[in-house]
């Protein structure tokens, strides 16, 4: 053990051995969850291990991004949290890929149609717009449809106070510096505002927020031009409560991302860094959300649509000129379900959701058209859930995937669990298929491929959640194993000089381990913490580690709050295209340990509120992405007016 280790584990000993000898409450167990079932239930009956972030949770991260956060679940990763703002996202829940990853706000789906993957770019979104964040994984095609192969993760956004008005103004400055440098000037900086309200059956909520970052090279290396990253967010909701049966809510957001970044590294050279390379993604989105209530259901639609346009100017090192990309992607979902409560044993859910994707492409070498490229899903779908009275759980379903180009898919869920009445245990299992098609990019783009069949997983998962010390311990843990078939990959003939997306031949899997605790050793002490084995075949094991744990511990006191931030990531497997040799080298990255700290403080209750933050308090030095910079230590502090 080195000596960071050292000091790392003598400092959660002492803060452990400080507090356990307080009083020590029983934590809550009756949490409501929704996403494996699509109506609400309390945690105890659910037949997964929902990972679930709150408003408090997410406060408690004041300083870390929404990527940062959500990498500190257990099974969750998502890579590129760490990099530079402009840097890409990878979503690898269980050893999957961004395109087994199902992304949903306020219940509607959304992803970038024009993307490789068709998956949606978290940086798109505000921690600070965000209410309560569910994660469930394994194959979840059944009530989420195409791409939730491995994970969904569920965020609801914030809604409007019961009052006739109320709302915020927030600011925040911070530091961006790599491990190498130590920078004291704000350049890490992000301001907004909230008003919202009821007024008898109307509610409104109206929200601005925008971030700017620069101060550091996207790319790893010397003599390097600072690369800069800015995003702007509107959000409208307008709610009207026709009777206590019958609402309606009516969404509109606008947001962008712009940003300077480098070429890709090559091996040859660090990177190829030109000022000239950027990128400005615009992203509009509506929807339509009514639910109606009756004696023993709730009939509920979600509908929404989306555009995003992205422009994409890059440095060609061989003409010594500027390439300009041009993408498109249009999207709609109207998702119309009814739950039925037939008594306190049975339920079920019936509904159908229909996809509509298209996108375009324009280029020096390419002209893809919308108007062939394209696809539609129509997808039925039933879920009968069974709660009796001696503890078995039952929550089993199945979907029709009908795809405009691949015809009838069938997937399905059988989900039980059993909670013992004398003891603080619950069993629970599940098998799970799913049902991933390519992306439009992947058939009709530059590299597409037509003859691409859809990729088909299996997930089995077998675990346990119990509770100990009279209800003051929770440990949860799950193994799970899961089958791919068809997997989708990029292959380049070195005879042809051709590349294209192909399917693997072959069967490969993922399994692993993941264990949550947590205890609260008194009223103001509680701490948490995470365990992930993940062993993942080739070729779906790229940068996905093997090991990773969390420790998280929370100090509240009277008009504050500590929280103090642990993880470990063990090494990775990346690969990058040499030029020189013209050839991919594989490469291992080492592992590393981040600890972060925030701290709140209500100067005003309910009316004024500061915070600092500190991530990589030990300046670690590590890598995320072959030639790619990551973050050093860095500060923030902000400010929070409430009105």
């Amino acid at each position: 053990m080195n000596k960071k280790q050292v000091r790392l584990t003598a400092l959660f000993a002492l803060v452990t051995g400080v507090a356990i000898a307080q009083e020590q409450p029983s934590i809550a167990i009756d949490e409501i969850v929704v996403s494996d079932t699509k109506f609400a239930q309390p945690k105890e009956k659910s037949g997964k291990i929902i990972e679930v972030l709150s408003a408090k949770d997410l406060e408690a991260k004041k300083g870390q991004n929404l990527a940062a956060v959500l990498s500190q679940l257990a099974g969750v990763e998502i890579n590129g949290n760490q990099s530079f703002g402009g840097k890409n996202l990878g979503y690898y829940i269980r050893g999957g890929r961004n395109r087994q990853t199902a992304i949903y706000i306020d219940g509607v789906p959304v992803t970038d149609a024009s993307g490789i993957n068709l998956e949606y770019d978290l940086r798109l979104i505000p921690v600070e717009q965000i209410e309560k964040i569910e994660v469930m994984k394994g194959a979840s095609s059944t009530l989420y449809g195409t791409g939730a192969a491995t994970g969904v993760i569920n965020i609801t956004l914030k809604k409007a106070s019961q009052t006739s008005f109320a709302g915020n103004a927030y600011v925040n400055l911070g530091t961006q510096n790599t491990s190498e440098t130590s920078k004291i000037s704000a350049q890490d900086m992000s301001q907004g505002f909230s008003i919202n309200g009821t007024a008898h059956k109307i509610s409104y909520l109206t929200t601005l927020n925008r971030l700017e970052t620069k101060g550091m090279s996207e790319a790893a290396g010397e003599n390097f031009e600072e690369d800069m990253f800015s995003r702007v967010n509107v959000l409208q909701k307008i709610g009207y409560k026709i009777n206590n049966r019958l609402q309606l809510e009516f969404f509109g957001n606008y947001d962008r991302i712009k940003n300077t970044f480098d070429n890709s590294f090559d091996g040859t050279i660090a990177h190829s860094d030109d000022i000239n390379n950027a990128s400005l993604s615009e992203q509009f989105r509506v929807g339509f959300l009514p639910r109606y209530k009756y004696t023993n259901g709730e009939f509920i639609i979600h509908a929404g649509a989306s555009t995003i346009d992205r422009t994409v100017a890059m440095s060609n090192s061989w003409s010594g000129g500027i390439d300009s990309f041009i993408y498109a992607g249009r999207t709609a979902s109207i998702d119309a379900y009814n739950t039925y409560t037939l008594n306190k044993k049975w339920h079920f859910v019936v509904g159908t959701q229909y996809q509509y994707f298209d996108m375009s492409q324009k280029d020096t070498y390419t002209d893809v058209s919308r108007e062939g490229a394209k696809f539609t899903l129509v997808d039925p779908y039933a879920t009968v859930v069974f709660n009796s009275d001696f503890g078995l759980n039952l929550n089993v379903g199945s979907r029709l995937n009908t795809h405009s180009a691949y015809g009838n898919q069938v997937v399905y869920n059988v989900n039980p669990s059993f909670r013992f009445k004398n003891i603080p245990l619950k069993l629970l299992t599940s098998y799970s298929t799913a049902f991933i098609t390519p992306s439009l990019y992947q058939l009709y783009g530059p590299y597409g491929n037509i003859a691409l069949t859809p990729e088909k997983n299996a997930t089995a998962e077998v675990g346990f959640e119990s509770y100990f010390l009279s209800k003051k311990l929770q440990i949860n843990a799950v193994g799970f194993y899961r089958d791919e078939q068809n997997t989708i990959g990029f292959y380049y003939n070195p005879t042809t000089f051709q590349s294209s997306y192909i399917n693997i031949e072959g069967n490969y899997n993922a399994k692993g381990v993941e264990i949550t605790a947590r205890y609260p050793l008194s009223k103001k002490i509680t701490i948490q913490g995470n365990y992930t084995f993940n062993q993942v075949q080739k070729p779906l094991n790229r940068l996905i580690p093997k090991h990773k744990a969390n420790v998280d511990v929370k100090y509240v006191f009277e008009k504050g709050a500590l929280n103090l931030q642990y993880q470990f990531v063990d090494k990775r497997e990346d690969m990058y295209y040499d030029a020189a040799i013209w050839t991919s080298q594989n490469v291992s990255l080492a592992a590393y340990q981040l600890v972060n700290a925030t701290y709140s403080y209500d100067l005003l209750p309910n009316r004024l509120q500061v915070f600092a933050a500190v991530t990589n308090l030990l300046n670690a030095n590590f890598q995320e992405v072959i030639g790619y910079n990551t973050r050093g230590r860095n500060f923030k502090i902000g400010l929070t007016v409430l009105f």
